[in-house]
């Protein structure tokens, strides 16, 4: 696939000044593709992830690339992670915002089957693409993100919803953490040195359910159910933590060999820290639910790994800081600051409790007020950009 130099003017080079601004901010965030051109097309305008032979694409709905459940992501975390802190939120705030995150999904599910109806080539095309495909662990996480947080604001008919909500988006995330590596091996085209911290998104997914599964199983019937569902989170977990680990090395040798990310991709350094985070939730949840058993276990696991991830949190700062100098601009890849850094806030709030340190509530309620900052930015932005159809609009060819 080719695609004309000229038809994306706003998309940087790899380090030159961004204009990443919402009319050139699209969902697509990947540059993993053969050609960094091509990346950088893919991002500023999904509708050329297919063939070239397409039609042109229309603002709108065709435009609207899987990448944008992160959105529903980062606003559920806002409400699990306020209500797991140490501290006591205002109850309503935090339903409130729950509420408005089960709104997006609602929307951007028909929104997307109406995509998939009236624009399949273009949806069989991300699927193709390298640059957009793994966003569709995206849509496992978000449904796995509203149905764990009706469940921790016990909401009415909570344990319904996340019963169905869990099993989709457990069932969705099994699907991509298999098909979407199954892709880059045998459909898409790669080349070394350009792996990507997106490349993390589908095999992250079924970590967040390792995470949501152990609340919801304690609703379930004692005996064989509910030791099923705790044993499938613990496999879960390391399918997800063994997949993360074969990742993670590709990533940081792509930093250290071939240098930074393009300017509006540097904030998806931001997702190394979601299995980081996750990994020791997961554990913690699980600790909860036999504590005599793994209790111990879920210490011992998560305070090395959350040492990591505040060793990779201040290293993405820093890379971001120098973006920012450099001119980067709004782009939906903005939502990487809050998904990941929000499974950081639940991890440190798990260690609070299994060790009684006071020093981790802290550094939980520290974080959560990074993520309300990073959340409140990424909301703005968006919303500016979708009332003035920047961001669903397709720039011409």
């Amino acid at each position: 696939m080719t695609v004309s130099p000229q038809a994306d003017p706003g998309t940087p080079p790899p380090d030159g000044p961004s204009t990443a601004e919402p009319s050139t901010a699209t969902p697509s965030a990947a540059t993993s593709t053969a050609a960094p051109s091509r990346a950088a097309a893919s991002l500023a305008d999904p509708s050329r992830a297919g063939s070239p032979a397409a039609p042109p694409a229309p603002a709108g709905l065709r435009a609207l690339g899987p990448n944008w459940y992160a959105a529903v992501m980062g606003t559920a975390i806002i409400a699990s992670a306020g209500e797991a802190l140490p501290l006591q939120l205002p109850r309503p705030a935090l339903v409130a915002v729950w509420v408005l995150a089960a709104a997006m999904l609602v929307a951007l599910l028909v929104a997307r089957a109406g995509h998939w109806a009236r624009h399949g080539d273009q949806a069989r095309g991300h699927l193709l693409d390298p640059a957009v495909a793994p966003f569709y662990g995206c849509l496992s996480m978000a449904l796995l993100a509203v149905g764990g947080g009706a469940l921790a604001l016990s909401v009415p008919g909570a344990v319904g919803l996340d019963m169905a909500l869990w099993t989709a988006g457990t069932a969705v995330g099994l699907l991509a953490t298999v098909a979407v590596p199954y892709l880059m091996s045998t459909r898409h085209t790669i080349e070394p040195g350009t792996a990507d911290p997106v490349w993390l998104l589908p095999v992250v997914a079924p970590m967040v359910a390792a995470a949501l599964g152990p609340p919801l199983a304690a609703h379930l019937p004692a005996g064989q159910a509910r030791l099923t569902m705790l044993m499938g989170c613990y496999a879960l977990f390391g399918m997800s933590l063994l997949a993360t680990l074969l990742i993670l090395p590709l990533v940081f040798s792509r930093l250290i060999h071939h240098g930074a990310l393009p300017l509006p991709m540097t904030p998806t350094l931001f997702l190394v820290l979601g299995p980081l985070g996750q990994s020791t939730t997961a554990l913690g949840n699980l600790a909860d639910s036999s504590p005599g058993t793994f209790g111990a276990a879920s210490v011992l696991y998560g305070v090395p790994v959350m040492g990591f991830a505040l060793l990779w949190l201040a290293l993405s700062s820093a890379m971001v800081v120098r973006a920012v100098r450099r001119g980067m601009g709004f782009a939906l890849t903005w939502w990487a600051f809050t998904f990941p850094v929000g499974t950081c806030v639940t991890g440190a709030a798990a260690l609070e409790r299994h060790t009684g340190l006071h020093a981790f509530g802290w550094l939980s309620v520290a974080l959560y007020a990074v993520l309300v900052v990073a959340w409140l930015a990424a909301a703005v932005r968006t919303a500016g950009g979708l009332f003035s159809g920047a961001l669903l609009a397709a720039p011409p060819r």
